[in-house]
């Protein structure tokens, strides 16, 4: 079960989901990255004038991006330490990284 952060225009549901920002359950990003530090910035503000974050190629306004932001956060609080959470948290960081590093 994932935090809703809002459905898109075209009624897919970006959610928060294991601490991944989700659309229609596809694992979209990691975190947010605000606007103003965007290598595409201007043609996103062009698009989508009320965007302040992105969440991979999602944009969001500034309300969505604090729910995302507060859901994420809820999620690296929660933290499993059981054997099965530990060797799930490193198998999310071995693929965060490989994605990170052009490999999927």
């Amino acid at each position: 079960m994932g935090t809703l952060i809002k459905t898109t225009m075209d009624g897919r549901r970006v959610e928060v989901i294991d601490g991944v920002v989700c659309l229609e359950g596809k694992p979209e990003a990691g975190g947010l990255v605000p606007l103003s530090e965007h290598p595409n910035r201007q043609a996103i503000v062009k698009a989508v004038p009320g965007a302040t974050h992105m969440a991979g190629r999602i944009p969001l306004t500034l309300e969505e991006a604090q729910i995302a932001q507060d859901a994420l956060t809820e999620s690296q609080r929660s933290f499993d330490a059981s054997p099965m959470g530990i060797a799930k948290r490193l198998q999310s960081a071995i693929h965060n990284k490989a994605r990170m590093e052009g490999i999927e």
